[in-house]
């Protein structure tokens, strides 16, 4: 307060009045600032990193309640002697799936007032050991409005002293007494997911492979406090969203090439009874066996019949696709990617595909939708089909409503308590410098490169529509899914013609820029967090995904000495048999930083019936000799302007220079 000059109060007193609405009182901004000096004396809340989650709705929403297995260490700790581990697991159990649980008990206990009255007096200590790291404030806030005064005056109640335990139990037999158990347990179990995580980062690929990307979205649009570094899978839906059609036909054929109708059909109501009808009257007596789908990673659910009418959807929207492609590749020659372009490249007489002077036999030779002559040129019928299914994915309001989620809470990139996140890379050239990337006649690079790429996108969703400059970013949108310079892409090329139609190893090789070899150099990762304003130490790192880390085979996802770390290790159950395990998550809290390593989930079903948790392994990545407290973050940083703005505020209101009012 002495340290505050009469000039620097004159000069923001503008400011300083604005703020005394807020803290019309010396008591007011007085008060506040003791708040906040309390605040920043506590230990940092919980981060919680996944990425690459493809769908995988069961074993994401598992993750989040059981906070990566934080929820369990919990009740270790707490009940380390005092319950036996079946004791603790139903316990756990209870926590993560409180209404399914409790139908089981009820079903097979017999002394039921009893099996509550135990529960709940658990449940209190749990949640009493999850709140200690916030202000009552912050945990009143989460609390279920109807038990918001009971379940306050249970937190902060000491059951060591004698009358305090007889009050607490009087609270805990009249909330069974009035049959209220049951929600009442509810809301604590929730209550205590919720504490467990202060804020979750997604760091891309929601979407694609996996049948629940719209329950996993439907679960972040509710989620207290959480932030997303878009990955190339999300931007291609960002890109169908904002009406780019090549985008729209790689999202279908990849919901085909998976088998995976429910995200399109039952999550966003996309109709496809257009793709049905016209892949079934131009595909009729085709057995489309290359275009069948993993039928491993779809839901099981798909008879014969199904799976062969999957095959020929599959097939006709990836010959539109090429197609649709084409016009954008010739539209936009600043793009480089007319090399891309290939269904001028075969002979139809012979089923023979000419590249680079070598000739290689094709493994599906029935082109009926195609012209030699025109190869890129839409039949009417094809015309008339993307126009439906464009005018399906543009009326769909809850793809609406996930977008909005996915803009708002989203980016590129994201900067967090000295942590650099982003999905895949910053482009680089062989000697580790960044790679210039011309944009509308304009280079850019590095740090600057992704802002640009995010303007782009949000453009594309939001811009004038029939402008230039909007109509570019639509454009763009499809470049960054699969352009050699995109940062959510970063090879010399996606070889989806090759691999449905060729098959040969090394035409269907796809190079990845210079970025994925000099990421596991500790110089590099200093460059790029310097450039994107992070001092290097020992507690910053860059996080990514995108690339699985293939376990099975001796990677690692820990780089450049511990300063990067790739979180992809197979969420996705379609990576699992490349990597050996279910995924990794990041955990970062006051007392460092843990990699937890994932064994697959068995089902939502076996985890309430059984207890069966997933099989997680934790490393420590990083300890802190001190406990990091909340002054130690940004938000710490926040907080601290914060206050030295109230002081300026109370030297004003002392010396009379702003009046306090009633």
């Amino acid at each position: 307060m002495g340290n505050i000059s009469p000039e620097s109060i004159v000069n923001d007193l503008r400011y300083l009045q604005l703020l005394s609405r807020s803290f019309p009182t010396i008591a007011d901004a007085s008060t506040e600032i003791i708040n906040l000096e309390a605040i920043l004396n506590l230990p940092k809340g919980t981060e919680h990193f996944l990425t690459d989650i493809h769908g995988e709705y069961e074993a994401f929403q598992h993750v989040l309640k059981n906070g990566s297995g934080a929820v369990k260490r919990k009740v270790n700790e707490i009940f380390a002697h005092a319950l036996r581990e079946s004791e603790k697991k139903e316990l756990c159990t209870l926590i993560y799936y409180p209404e399914e649980k409790l139908r089981l008990i009820k079903a097979q206990e017999k002394e039921l007032d009893d099996w509550y009255q135990i529960t709940l007096n658990q449940l209190v200590k749990v949640c009493q050991n999850v709140s200690s790291k916030y202000t009552r404030s912050k945990v009143r806030k989460a609390l279920p409005g109807e038990f918001s005064y009971i379940i306050q005056e249970l937190l902060h109640e000491s059951s060591v002293d004698p009358n305090k335990q007889a009050y607490i139990n009087v609270i805990i037999s009249t909330i069974i007494s009035t049959r209220r158990a049951d929600d009442f347990i509810v809301a604590m179990c929730n209550l205590i997911q919720r504490l467990t995580i202060d804020s979750l980062h997604i760091v891309g690929d929601i979407y694609d492979r996996g049948p629940g990307a719209h329950i996993i979205m439907d679960t972040l649009c509710d989620y207290h406090n959480f932030d997303i570094q878009w990955g190339n899978h999300d931007i291609l839906w960002m890109g169908a969203a904002s009406g780019n059609d090549a985008c729209i036909a790689n999202v279908i054929r990849l919901s085909m090439r998976y088998g995976n109708l429910a995200t399109l059909e039952d999550g966003y109501g996309i109709n496809l009874l257009p793709l049905a009808t016209f892949a079934m009257d131009t595909y009729g007596d085709d057995p489309c066996t290359v275009f069948m789908p993993k039928t491993d990673f779809s839901d099981g659910q798909h008879n014969e019949k199904t799976l062969k009418l999957i095959a020929q959807m599959h097939k006709a929207i990836t010959v539109i696709q090429f197609k649709l492609e084409a016009a954008i590749i010739d539209r936009r020659p600043e793009f480089g990617m007319q090399g891309r372009k290939l269904l001028d490249k075969i002979d139809y007489k012979r089923g023979i595909f000419v590249y680079e002077g070598k000739e290689y036999p094709l493994r599906d030779m029935n082109f009926p939708t195609i012209d030699p002559a025109n190869p890129y040129r839409l039949t009417d019928e094809e015309e008339e089909l993307v126009g439906k299914i464009h005018a399906s994915f543009m009326n769909s309001e809850k793809l609406r409503k996930h977008m909005r989620c996915l803009y708002t809470y989203g980016g590129m990139y994201l900067v967090c308590n000295s942590n650099l996140l982003y999905h895949a890379s910053v482009p680089l050239n062989e000697d580790g410098s960044f790679r210039h990337v011309v944009i509308n006649g304009k280079e850019y690079w590095g740090h600057k490169l992704l802002q640009k790429t995010d303007q782009l996108i949000r453009t594309a969703y939001f811009g004038e529509e029939g402008t230039s400059r909007t109509d570019f970013a639509v454009d763009y949108m499809w470049y960054l899914w699969c352009g050699p310079d995109a940062p959510s892409f970063d090879k010399d090329k996606m070889a989806t013609f090759e691999r449905y139609f060729v098959g040969d190893k090394d035409l269907c090789k796809e190079t990845k820029g210079h970025y994925y070899t000099l990421r596991n150099e500790a110089e590099t990762c200093d460059r790029i967090l310097l450039e994107f304003g992070v001092t290097p130490g020992p507690h910053s790192h860059i996080i990514n995904g995108h690339v699985p880390v293939k376990t099975l085979k001796g990677e690692k996802p820990v780089k450049a000495g511990g300063k990067l770390l790739v979180i992809d290790g197979g969420f996705s159950k379609a990576y699992q048999p490349e990597t050996g395990i279910a995924g990794y998550t990041l955990v970062y809290h006051s007392h460092g930083l843990q990699l937890v390593q994932h064994e697959p989930f068995q089902s939502r079903q076996k985890a309430i019936e059984e207890g069966l948790d997933i099989k997680s392994t934790t490393f420590l990545v990083e300890f802190n000799s001190q406990r990091m407290m909340v002054k130690d973050t940004d938000k710490g940083a926040e907080l601290v302007t914060q206050i030295a703005d109230l002081e300026k505020l109370l030297a004003a209101y002392r010396m009379g220079l702003i009046k306090e009012k009633e």
